[in-house]
């Protein structure tokens, strides 16, 4: 059963949603303060916050950015702001999702679902991911490659971790952008090209001469075992 935290301070929105979230057979729990907010994530690590930005404390968006300097977890933004420049500042901020008010449970049930999908199921993204001699464990950013550790920068672990979780998918480059480097609307294929070169690097292999990485020419990378059919 997911897990999720909605942070919102108006009664009259929180205890209708929490109803609604919970008949769909979601388990929330509520904040209703950034601080306590931000106290709740971090202690109970729900696997998806709501996110309201008109707090009586600290303004929504900052309390993003408190939370992605420590966690990755997916938040869902749900607020009344629907300035075009304001969607874009908290999507540029880390959100996973932008929903603007009104809207119904049934919109917001199936956003949490679509995020919940798009970065793996709940339980599932503290578990060490094996690809053939590599062994990736988020728990500790520990990578062992037949057997021998690796030392990766954050950035490169990151990069490799969502390529394992994808296993034998096409991941574009604009999608690493958004879910690696937390940039929505794409950015420099360069930053990309240069971080699969150095983690190639580590990997002990090349663009000609893949074993793990493997590009596919205009279309993105895609992480599969030595031997596993294209």
């Amino acid at each position: 059963m997911p897990r999720l935290l909605l942070i919102e301070d108006d009664p009259a929105i929180r205890a209708p949603l929490l109803r609604a979230l919970r008949d769909r057979g979601h388990a929330v729990a509520a904040a209703t303060t950034a601080m306590d907010g931000l106290r709740a994530a971090l202690d109970d690590r729900p696997d998806l916050v709501v996110l309201d930005l008109g707090l009586p404390d600290v303004d929504g968006a900052e309390l993003l950015r408190m939370l992605r300097a420590v966690s990755r977890v997916p938040v869902i933004v749900a607020t009344a702001r629907d300035a075009e420049t304001e969607i874009v500042r908290v999507l540029d901020a880390g959100a996973d999702d932008y929903l603007v008010k009104p809207f119904t449970a049934a919109q917001l049930d199936a956003r949490v679902r679509a995020v919940l999908r798009r970065v793996g199921s709940p339980g599932t993204a503290d578990e060490t991911v094996v690809v053939g001699g590599l062994e990736i464990d988020p728990r500790s950013h520990g990578v062992r490659l037949d057997g021998e550790p690796i030392d990766l920068t954050p950035r490169e672990f990151d990069l490799l971790h969502h390529l394992a979780t994808r296993r034998g998918e096409v991941v574009t480059k604009r999608e690493l952008m958004t879910e690696v480097w937390q940039i929505p609307y794409g950015g420099a294929d360069k930053t990309v090209d240069v971080h699969l070169s150095w983690l190639r690097r580590k990997l002990g292999e090349t663009a000609a001469a893949p074993r793990y990485l493997h590009t596919v020419r205009g279309v993105g990378v895609r992480l599969s075992a030595p031997g596993e059919p294209s």
